[in-house]
């Protein structure tokens, strides 16, 4: 049974065989944005929440527009069958580059931006969502730059992210928490903070530099969860989560403070999987 495949330019495979073209500027050079969704039953989830973030950033980017959900659906249940996730759970990955260099150096194209010079694959791999605990440092070497439209994109360019997690790693931590240059609280590696804090839920605010995750802005839009600007030193009962598409993580231990688990986070995860329910907010007060 396949439990990954991949599509690229009307080609199915693994995604051991498929490749890029060397000249690709996001393989040459990080020049995309990519989108990854959980398939939940068969099921991709928040699928245009998703898509409408992968537009915004590629205009905010300056590429073309990226396939639309009309293209793309049909593409996504020829994967999930391919992919035996017709009625499981996995990850997709839908990846948008500037396409192949048609010089050297880092210039953008003097053209307007086509969607016939970008490039588009997709990855698909079974998984499960992932609400095990974590012990986490403030990074000391990566910052998230507030001032940059990188910050507001899902880029192909993570190798900060690498840096900050192995910093942790090192420290015998699963994960770091990333100030930004502003100095607030910004985020983790690869997912969003949220704050239990006196019976309010908090998530650092978009000006600190934090990327505009889909599940947090899921939690602002039923309206239990608030922007604002977060310190790294943890206040006395707080409880820290880290959340994305694919996971939720209670935060058990932050350098040296130690933090009382949420106690359902799978709970919390799923409730944000519920756009037009307005009582989803998660009521648990441990």
């Amino acid at each position: 049974m396949k439990n990954q495949i991949a599509w690229i330019d009307g080609s199915w495979g693994s995604t051991a065989e498929l490749a890029l073209p060397l000249r690709d500027r996001g393989l040459q050079l990080a020049d995309g944005i990519f989108e990854t969704i959980l398939i939940l039953d068969g099921h991709p989830q928040l699928l245009n929440a998703h898509l409408s973030r992968w537009q915004t950033s590629a205009c905010l980017l300056e590429m073309a527009p990226p396939p639309t959900a009309k293209w793309l659906t049909p593409l996504i249940k020829e994967g999930l069958k391919q992919c035996n996730l017709d009625n499981g759970n996995g990850a997709l990955r839908l990846n948008w580059s500037r396409g192949d260099r048609s010089s050297r150096g880092i210039s953008l194209p003097q053209s307007n931006p086509s969607s016939t010079t970008h490039r588009f694959w997709l990855e698909l791999n079974a998984m499960q969502p992932c609400f095990t605990p974590l012990t986490t440092i403030i990074s000391c070497h990566e910052r998230r730059n507030a001032n940059s439209r990188l910050s507001r994109c899902k880029t192909f360019a993570y190798g900060q992210a690498i840096q900050a997690r192995h910093e942790a790693q090192k420290a015998n931590c699963d994960e770091a928490i990333l100030l930004s240059t502003s100095g607030e609280l910004c985020c983790g590696s690869t997912a969003n903070l949220i704050v239990r804090r006196n019976n309010y839920w908090l998530t650092p605010r978009l000006a600190s530099g934090c990327l505009p995750g889909v599940m947090r802005q899921q939690g602002l839009e039923q309206g239990w969860l608030q922007e604002t600007q977060l310190e790294a030193t943890p206040e006395k009962d707080d409880q820290w989560l880290l959340i994305n598409s694919l996971s939720c993580q209670p935060i058990v231990k932050l350098d040296d403070h130690l933090l009382r688990a949420w106690s359902d986070p799978e709970g919390l995860w799923y409730s944000l999987l519920k756009p037009n329910n307005t009582d989803t907010s998660p009521r648990h007060t441990d």
